[in-house]
């Protein structure tokens, strides 16, 4: 049976600093029992940090942290025949954008021992240079895919 309709996409009100849709969702990311101020805060006293660190302009950072971490490829289970294949497919923009800020805020709140907006100060810069464990993951996202390419012909 198919869908009715299909979800309209409703855009995100950017932030009240930066008026970014990009870090209003990181800001949501962040957010916990939605605490919403609380997440604001934690975001730009981060984005303080970067300016500080890095004496560039944080949103820059940040956005080119949010490129480098933005996967191109990923796996996908399809079952054929009885067996379950990992089938790399093309990542939609869309996702790209969630899967990237998903992973920031992970990788940040895995660390121990420091305040959060400077655990996720520390992830944004390393990420906007290349490094850090939000970029490894993509970087092993990338590799799944490669090493199963020669499953790609059961794309749907």
């Amino acid at each position: 049976m198919a869908r009715r309709r299909i979800a309209k996409k409703r855009s995100v009100p950017g932030d009240s600093l930066y008026n970014s849709e990009v870090l209003s969702k990181l800001i949501n990311k962040i957010m916990k029992q939605g605490k919403k101020s609380k997440a604001e805060a934690i975001c730009y006293e981060c984005f303080d940090i970067i300016r500080k660190r890095e004496k560039r302009n944080p949103m820059e950072v940040f956005l080119k942290a949010l490129d480098n971490v933005k996967p191109v490829l990923e796996v996908r289970s399809r079952r054929v025949g009885g067996a379950t294949y990992q089938i790399p497919t093309e990542v939609r923009s869309e996702r790209k954008e969630a899967l990237a800020l998903r992973w920031i805020v992970h990788f940040a709140r895995q660390k121990k021992g420091k305040p959060t907006k400077e655990k996720l100060a520390q992830e944004i810069i390393m990420a906007s240079r290349g490094e850090g464990l939000a970029v490894k993951k993509k970087e092993d996202t990338h590799r799944m895919a490669e090493a199963n390419r020669a499953f790609a012909h059961y794309r749907w």
